[in-house]
């Protein structure tokens, strides 16, 4: 879902175009899956569908969450692979990769929070649901763009956006260990940055399945993460330098033993999405040879994943409000309404990319970002009050 790395990934014979088919289909599945699992959890069409189809919506509800996994896995993996072009890294070289993956971040997030501000106080009169956010404060706006909302304990303005800071924390301790392996290799002579790398990953992933993601309080900081992360980031290392048995063996005792101890879906799925990147076919990893319309409906999805996932949010508000105002209870008219409000926020991702993502991220653009995100948490205050 990040929109700072494509899926571009030298691993053998790269295609022609650069793209991986298998992580296409892993993000765009996965893309799929978070909106309808939000479309499912925020209601109220789905508590109406739950009347006659409880079972899917239970499993939207509980398990379509799961692709979260499959993204940090993809994240790490991803991010490996862009740093692996990457020979020595400054501290000064460390921040400007550093910034220009918060510009890429946040610009879509700051166009998807304008919305979502905004149509949460149109439809607040008519809609009043558990759903809508309160009224947002100045710090609170503030902290959104800071990316420290959850950290400092405020209420998210969209679902989501707790996704956003993770990778960006994600990101900063990838660019950590890159440092620090490289100091390392610098004061231990026969030893390559690289295998220093190798070593802090496995402590890291290590740490987290063990004890760090067994502690809910930790959630809101990336050690929570770093084990689905750091299965991505080892998948990645596995297809470019090939590991020893030894390597292999310890990273399996160590899904086993971090299985034995909590068993849950969310290791199964980043240990089964590890795995797969891991050994695919080297086929797999490269462009599809078939030029079908679901193939570049993939690609499509693929490509524009993470401008959806941070304006579903804010077109599912609105689009429930909608069908609640004049089909409460409306069977058909509420099944509808999921499946639109699926289409629209595709739609809309579309719009968010192709107009904010995809153009080149600046100081400029940034400052106007936050300047409209500004101006619509003004606007959204300057509605509530004349809803009294």
């Amino acid at each position: 879902m990040s929109s700072t790395v494509n899926t571009s990934v030298k691993t053998g014979s790269p295609s022609a175009s650069g793209r991986a088919w298998l992580l296409d289909v892993l993000k765009a599945v996965g893309c799929v899956l978070i909106v309808v699992h939000h479309l499912a959890f925020y209601g109220p069409m789905s508590d109406v569908m739950m009347q006659v189809i409880p079972g899917l919506m239970e499993w939207l509800y509980d398990r379509a969450r799961l692709a979260v996994q499959m993204f940090l896995v993809c994240g790490g993996f991803l991010t490996a692979a862009s740093l692996s072009k990457v020979q020595s890294l400054s501290w000064r070289a460390g921040l400007t990769l550093l910034w220009r993956r918060y510009l890429r971040l946040v610009m879509p997030l700051l166009a998807a929070l304008s919305a979502a501000v905004l149509v949460s106080e149109i439809i607040r009169p008519q809609f009043d649901h558990s759903s809508l956010s309160a009224l947002p404060s100045w710090g609170q706006a503030w902290a959104h763009v800071a990316l420290l909302q959850h950290v400092l304990s405020m209420e998210a303005l969209s679902a989501g956006v707790w996704y956003v800071a993770m990778d960006f924390q994600l990101y900063a301790t990838a660019l950590v260990v890159f440092a620090v392996a490289q100091e390392l290799a610098a004061r231990s002579s026969g030893t390559a940055p690289v295998v220093w790398r190798q070593r802090l990953w496995l402590l890291l992933t290590a740490g987290s399945l063990l004890w760090w993601s067994g502690n809910e309080s930790l959630d809101d900081y990336a050690v929570y993460f770093c084990g689905s992360y750091g299965l991505g980031w080892l998948a990645y290392k596995s297809r470019e330098i090939g590991f020893s048995r030894k390597t292999w063996a310890l990273v399996l005792s160590l899904g086993v033993l971090a299985w034995w101890l909590d068993p849950h879906w969310r290791l199964a799925t980043a240990l089964c999405v590890a795995a797969l990147l891991a050994r695919a076919p080297q086929s797999w990893m490269e462009m599809a040879s078939l030029h079908t319309r679901g193939v570049q409906a993939v690609q499509w999805i693929s490509q524009r994943s993470y401008s959806i996932f941070v304006i579903h949010f804010a077109v599912s508000l609105a689009v429930n409000a909608f069908v609640t105002q004049f089909w409460p209870d409306q069977l058909w008219p509420n099944g509808l309404g999921m499946l639109a409000s699926l289409g629209l926020s595709l739609c809309a991702g579309a719009v968010v990319f192709k107009w904010v993502e995809q153009p080149k991220p600046s100081l400029v653009r940034w400052l106007f970002g936050v300047a409209a995100f500004m101006a619509s948490v003004a606007l959204a205050m300057k509605l509530n009050s004349l809803a009294g």
